[in-house]
């Protein structure tokens, strides 16, 4: 346990990094940790540096495992299945997926125009955006493992049962015609060979930071005013755990704003750490990235008014079940 521990610090939560910025800090700038500049300058340094390092190397490491699956082998996988196993399969292909809600659309569109269910293909635009292996290791890194792989498990059932409920509302005729007429050409997988994969996974990191860079700066900026400048006693009266609108609450504010799970991180952390239940923060997390109103506007050019109902209501009810749940039982994860 000693060693995990220590593995867990110094890879994951790089208590090196943050030993090296608040000597940056303190003897170079001359600041305070304990000022509000002083602090939130350590926290943007130190948050910054921590989620590009390891979004890049978690990046090449699943866009390398991903080049063995390419949307028309994934295609080939799913469509050999039915029923809760092709559910279960769409849901965790998302999680090797690092998209952000709007560029899953495309491979829903894809999916869906080659005859897959209903079903599935929501459970994999579900879960694409709201659940990836990169996501995991860095709520690890600010939160713990408990609280990660829980995240990972109720994302990954709400991707299911959500897209169970898809498919048995029979909403078929609710997508537009466009899509169900969209022509995928079968063509046999390229053989790529080992600097083929390597030139794709460097290519997708340097894809998804081009992508996310500024996300996450403006994540970061704002966790570094929440955790050194905005008042505790303001937060908590909003958002307080014990306030039972704080978790709608978070929901509603977290819809209209678009970004990665990269960048709303630093912001859920800096809310834990100003007393806000560790569901309200979740719940915001998820609203953010699987309901982003750029992606429900996309979505809405795929699929009819009542279907993108009904896909909004299911989310929104499972982001909040999910919120309220975590904030129920937050002591289990300390």
């Amino acid at each position: 346990m000693e060693v995990f521990t220590w593995l867990n610090d110094q890879l994951l939560r790089m208590d090196w990094l943050s030993a090296l910025v608040r000597l940056l800090v303190e003897d170079v700038f001359g600041l305070d940790m304990a000022g509000r500049v002083g602090g939130s300058l350590h926290f943007f340094i130190y948050d910054t540096i921590k989620i590009f390092i390891l979004l890049s190397v978690l990046i090449f490491a699943i866009s390398w495992v991903q080049s063995y699956f390419p949307p028309e082998r994934t295609r080939r996988i799913l469509g050999g299945m039915r029923g809760l196993r092709a559910n279960v399969t769409g849901a965790l292909l998302g999680t090797v997926t690092p998209f952000c809600s709007c560029s899953s659309i495309p491979l829903f569109i894809g999916f869906t125009g080659s005859g897959l269910p209903l079903a599935v293909t929501f459970s994999f635009l579900i879960s694409s955006p709201l659940v990836d292996l990169a996501s995991v290791i860095l709520l690890a890194s600010i939160f713990n493992w408990s609280i990660a792989i829980a995240y990972v498990l109720v994302g990954i059932v709400l991707a299911v049962l959500g897209g169970t409920l898809i498919g048995r509302a029979k909403m078929e005729n609710n997508v537009e015609a466009f899509v169900l007429h969209n022509k995928v050409l079968d063509l046999p997988q390229e053989q790529l060979t080992l600097r083929d994969r390597l030139n794709y996974a460097r290519e997708q990191v340097a894809e998804v930071i081009q992508r996310v860079w500024l996300y996450v700066l403006i994540g970061v900026g704002i966790g570094a005013a929440i955790h050194n400048w905005i008042p505790e006693a303001l937060i908590t009266t909003l958002l307080g755990e014990e306030r039972w609108w704080s978790v709608p609450l978070a929901v509603l504010v977290g819809v209209p704003m678009y970004a990665d799970i990269f960048g709303t991180l630093p912001i859920a952390e800096a809310l834990v750490a100003k007393g806000i239940g560790l569901g309200t923060a979740l719940a915001f997390m998820m609203a953010v990235t699987a309901l982003s109103l750029p992606s429900l506007i996309m979505l809405r050019k795929v699929v009819k008014p009542r279907l993108l109902a009904l896909f909004f209501a299911i989310v929104v009810a499972g982001v909040m079940l999910i919120g309220f749940l975590f904030n129920t039982f937050a002591h289990l994860f300390v």
